[in-house]
């Protein structure tokens, strides 16, 4: 890995934190060893700088390539669209075009609005939601992104989003006076919640929460969201960027019935390709045009015709079952090879993109080994997979043998107390930390 670890030491000296994505960090992963960087890829593969191939059964892109790498109808599309010109002083007709279909596939929605990543989408739709109350307090639940709105939430309380996904986020930057703007409540907490609302209800303006991502929800969790929402003026928010496509072909919401305001997408929809969407009611989009929401790559062609050929494919070959199907065999195989050695492991999340953890006092000593015999056997994995359309059996017949075989010599390290010994390098990281 000599070409990717040297173009690595060089980017942390010329790009601060080394990425552009946190999540894609080596130091995530397996700091010293991980690869870095791509040369090419197709389906579930991945090759190195330096020509190493491997099988991702972690990521697939943090989690933006459904139907696989390079996936041939979806480039053919977007291929046809670059030698036409993506970007004109015309806009691009492939915006009605996937309007129409994510409408047709979400019945209660009337309009859409387009962006191009995830944080921004979010950021449209809080921007959306206080234009229409006139009210400036947003409650939360769930991660949604690095935007001041968000991060707002540790100026009052530096811990407030460690149970939102990623620890040890700094509000350095973001002003002061947004101290108590965002208040975040837990999934499935009820009680919380009527809390929150009984003590501010009169001051929110928009409630966003992630319809599902380690857990399914508890009774009548989302009703009541719902109509808290209905009694007190104040839009409901649904952030599909991470649920969305993997659990039906549309928003998760609608497998549990729920009819937001809004409903906010992206990571999935167009298999790799920048693209993002906000869908709602017409009473609540409309207020678009009394504020400022204006971008020029949010006109692009690219983007449009990304997704439109994705979810056709989605649609077309029942994507989301395959992805149930293979998440399914792999929580399986987790649970079956930790019994297997004596491992004890904490298994979350849904089918489609599942999560495990070492149920130990060094489990990031455990997680980084796990993450190095991996590789070693030809991986990029490490405590999670997000199922793609490009795993087939082979693939995920392979993965769990290796799995298998890492926790054999996991085991082993445990009982004799000398996981450390074991690395060929740090420790990965937990949560955000600055580089040095």
């Amino acid at each position: 890995m000599k070409k990717s670890l040297e173009l690595y030491n060089k980017a942390k000296r010329i790009i601060p934190g080394g990425t552009q994505l946190l999540s894609k960090r080596p130091e995530m992963f397996l700091p010293d060893f991980w690869p870095s960087y791509y040369s090419k890829s197709k389906g579930c593969l991945v090759w190195d700088l330096d020509s190493n191939k491997y099988i991702d059964m972690s990521y697939m892109g943090i989690g933006t390539n459904i139907l696989g790498y390079a996936d041939d109808d979806v480039n053919k599309q977007v291929q046809k669209v670059i030698n036409y010109g993506n970007c004109t002083t015309l806009n691009a007709p492939e915006e009605i075009e996937l309007a129409e279909l994510l409408l047709e596939l979400h019945s209660w929605a009337d309009m859409v609005r387009y962006a191009r990543t995830g944080g921004e989408a979010m950021a449209i739709a809080v921007r959306i939601a206080r234009a229409k109350t006139r009210k400036e307090l947003v409650l939360f639940c769930g991660y949604h992104g690095w935007h001041d709105w968000y991060l707002a939430a540790n100026i009052k309380d530096i811990n407030a989003l460690d149970d939102h996904l990623i620890p040890g986020l700094s509000p350095l930057g973001v002003p002061e006076c947004l101290k108590g703007t965002a208040i975040p409540f837990r999934y499935n907490d009820i009680e919380s919640f009527n809390n929150l609302m009984k003590e501010y209800g009169n001051k929110v303006g928009a409630i966003i929460i992630e319809p599902i991502r380690n857990y399914y929800p508890d009774g009548d969790f989302l009703k009541t969201i719902r109509k808290a929402a209905d009694s007190n003026n104040i839009v409901f928010i649904i952030d599909e960027i991470t649920a969305g496509w993997r659990l039906h072909n549309g928003g998760a919401h609608m497998i549990f019935n729920i009819e937001p305001d809004i409903a906010v997408f992206g990571k999935g929809m167009s298999n790799g390709f920048p693209m993002a969407a906000i869908i709602g009611k017409e009473e609540v989009m409309q207020v678009v045009q009394d504020t400022f929401i204006s971008s020029t790559y949010w006109t692009d062609r690219i983007g449009p015709t990304a997704a439109i050929a994705s979810i056709k494919k989605m649609i077309e070959c029942k994507v989301p079952e395959h992805l149930i199907s293979v998440g399914k065999e792999v929580q399986e195989g987790w649970e079956n090879s930790g019994n297997k050695y004596d491992i004890e492991l904490n298994i979350s999340g849904i089918l489609p993109l599942g999560h495990f953890s070492f149920n130990y006092s060094n489990s990031q000593v455990i997680k980084t080994l796990f993450v190095q015999l991996m590789l070693e056997r030809g991986f990029l994995a490490t405590t999670a997979y997000y199922a793609s359309y490009a795993h087939k059996k082979e693939h995920v017949d392979s993965y769990l043998l290796a799995v298998e075989e890492s926790f054999s010599i996991i085991s082993d390290s445990i009982k004799k107390g000398n996981s450390d010994k074991y690395l060929k390098g740090s420790i990965c990281h937990q949560g955000f930390q600055r580089l040095t």
